[in-house]
């Protein structure tokens, strides 16, 4: 007992002697040292806040809390962490010993022939053990950098539950925001239909008593068939973005979580549904770095840094030990008493000599994944550096879209009336009218997709900053120390 006990201190002792993975180093970033002409940014940097300050709008927080418990794609990625952690964990047991109990009990006849008596003989044996066996002594860090490399694993598939989580939040309000416009485009067209329908009504009558040209009549008619068709079109994407609602909330939304619809206004502005966050100053590296995305990249590139390890430890000597210490007796009375006592231990040693290169190839396979790690990383902040900077010029402009905008339907809506008016005293011709209509129509229709890509540009702008992350709402993931 005494020796299987000591032997194993000498493997605890020597064990992790030795790291051959490359030093790690956070490697520079690749993008610009400052964000783009006309970003907004704050004196100093701020975190974002929750989402659930960002949003405004009571509705869409209750939703976006549905999506977070329901959500199939939020509990793949909670369940990927679960995965990671236990995998992790048979990785890291391979730095202990395995410490098991054995017993056995054996019979065993001679035949007369085999004995030197001449005699058969029949003799038991009758065993109890504790030991361990194959224990690696990991001399050159072998088996410590497979466990780091799970562990980076493990951390990454934490960050990238988190991106999933974020993405889900902003494609919940995106997803909503794209409901509530469809919902004003589909008010205003029907609005549309019935003032035309009315100007149709009017037409025939006058048509009727000759007081209108059978042209005027039928470019009526198609004005308000044309109307018809555009509210049949608005229903069915109305229908189609309240599927894509309940697909992210992973159940049907009930309808006091909907949107309401807004009024079609001139020169009035929807709601804001979300804060407008503005850019942290400082170097973009030190804002984007915090990315789940971005953090996942850097723990996958840590795992290859420690998979190189791994390997060239493969071309060193492997030892490895197996050591019992129990009793023994040849009777099952007796196994317990004085003088029973038993004990082995059997190291063993092993080194590749020729193996066709098999491990020079997998050490060279190990420096080249890391490499396509470090490419994959440095994607991913220039990504991550692209998608703000795309959302900060889009935002620089939207104020002075929105104000043109707002008068052009304030002038379409005087020249619709204006070509009205003109018509109704006989002094113009309902050509003019349909094309002050129309002019007023489109610039309505634009004023709503404009009004919503301010509001989608918030929800993009936050998501990409990194967006504020808690899962109260969400399965409670397992969490570990970094380091």
């Amino acid at each position: 007992m005494r020796a299987a006990t000591c032997a194993l201190a000498a493997g605890l002792a020597l064990a992790g002697c030795m790291n051959l993975a490359p030093r790690y180093e956070q490697p520079v970033a690749p993008i610009p040292a400052a964000w783009p002409a006309g970003a907004q940014a704050v004196e100093a940097p701020q975190p974002l806040p929750d989402w659930r300050a960002f949003f405004q709008d009571e509705r869409l927080r209750a939703l976006v809390r549905l999506a977070l418990a329901n959500n199939r794609d939020l509990r793949v990625a909670a369940l990927n962490i679960e995965r990671a952690q236990a995998l992790y964990g048979v990785t890291s047991a391979a730095q202990l010993p395995s410490i098991g109990a054995t017993g056995g009990a054996t019979r065993a006849r001679t035949p007369a022939g085999m004995t030197t008596s001449g005699q058969s003989r029949v003799a038991d044996s009758f065993t109890v053990n504790l030991g361990f066996t194959a224990y690696e002594l990991d001399l050159f860090g072998r088996v410590r950098n497979l466990s780091d490399a799970a562990l980076q694993t493990f951390f990454a598939t934490e960050d990238t539950r988190r991106s999933v989580q974020i993405g889900l939040v902003a494609a919940v309000a995106q997803a909503w925001l794209q409901l509530a416009g469809d919902q004003q485009r589909l008010q205003l067209a029907r609005e549309t239909l019935a003032s035309q329908r009315q100007s149709y009504d009017l037409i025939r009558q006058a048509h009727a008593l000759g007081a209108q040209s059978g042209v005027a009549l039928a470019q009526s008619q198609t004005t308000v068939e044309t109307a018809r068709g555009q509210v049949a079109a608005y229903e069915a994407l109305v229908e189609q973005d309240g599927n894509a609602l309940a697909l992210l909330a992973g159940a049907t939304p009930p309808p006091e979580l909907l949107p309401a619809v807004a009024a079609v206004g001139g020169a009035q502005a929807q709601p804001s549904v979300a804060l407008l966050p503005a850019p942290p100053a400082g170097l973009p590296s030190s804002v984007l770095r915090q990315r789940p995305d971005v953090l996942a990249a850097e723990h996958a590139l840590q795992a290859a840094h420690h998979d190189v390890g791994a390997a060239r430890a493969a071309l060193y000597p492997r030892i490895s030990l197996t050591a019992t210490a129990g009793l023994a007796s040849p009777s099952l009375s007796s196994l317990f008493e004085a003088g029973s006592r038993a004990f082995s231990l059997g190291p063993s040693l092993s080194l590749p000599i020729l193996d066709g290169g098999a491990s020079r190839n997998a050490v060279r396979a190990a420096e080249v994944q890391r490499e396509i790690q470090l490419a994959q990383y440095e994607k991913t902040l220039q990504v991550a550096f692209r998608e703000v900077a795309d959302a900060l010029a889009e935002r620089g402009r939207l104020a002075e879209r929105l104000d043109a905008q707002r008068a052009l339907v304030a002038a379409s809506a005087r020249s619709f009336e204006l070509a009205q008016a003109l018509f109704k005293g006989g002094s113009g011709s309902y050509l003019e009218v349909l094309d002050a209509q129309r002019a007023l129509y489109a610039a309505q229709q634009a004023l709503i997709g404009l009004q919503q890509s301010e509001q989608a540009n918030r929800i993009t702008l936050y998501k990409v900053l990194g967006g504020g992350w808690q899962e109260e709402e969400a399965a409670a993931a397992p969490s570990a120390t970094r380091g």
